[in-house]
């Protein structure tokens, strides 16, 4: 999607285009997150207080969901079944990482509220989508 789609999509009010605005913010966070994980494994590891290898294999994933919720963001109408995809996969994340952070992870204190803030966006980005999925498919009627 190039800056001058980005801009236009920012400017318009439609259901259809909310959807994928919030689609193509998604794929821009979750893709700057992935590319941060990968440069910077090491020294957001040790700040972060978990293991780089664990940031180098999110970044991969982070990197290929990105790309696919890009691609999805990027169709003129992103099909709802993708689109729905999307939504529980960002609250499959939300629920994991809250569970990981209460069961199995570690961190610093930095990296707990990371975690809670990162959680939170990903499942912002959930209820955006979900409520513009409902909004266009209403307007469809």
């Amino acid at each position: 999607m190039s800056a001058t789609q980005l801009a236009t999509l920012a400017r318009t009010s439609t259901p259809q285009s909310m959807l994928r605005r919030f689609l193509a913010l998604d794929a821009a966070v979750t893709g700057a997150n992935a590319l941060a994980y990968l440069a910077f494994s090491g020294p957001l590891g040790r700040f972060l207080g978990v293991d780089s290898t664990l940031l180098l294999a999110l970044g991969a994933f982070l990197t290929a969901y990105a790309a696919g919720v890009g691609l999805l963001a990027s169709r003129r109408q992103p099909p709802a079944l993708g689109v729905r995809a999307v939504v529980e996969a960002n609250l499959a994340w939300t629920a994991v990482s809250l569970v990981a952070l209460a069961l199995w992870l570690t961190p610093s204190t930095a990296g707990a509220v990371w975690t809670v803030l990162q959680s939170l966006t990903v499942a912002g980005f959930a209820a955006l989508q979900y409520i513009a999925l409902r909004a266009r498919q209403g307007s469809s009627d």
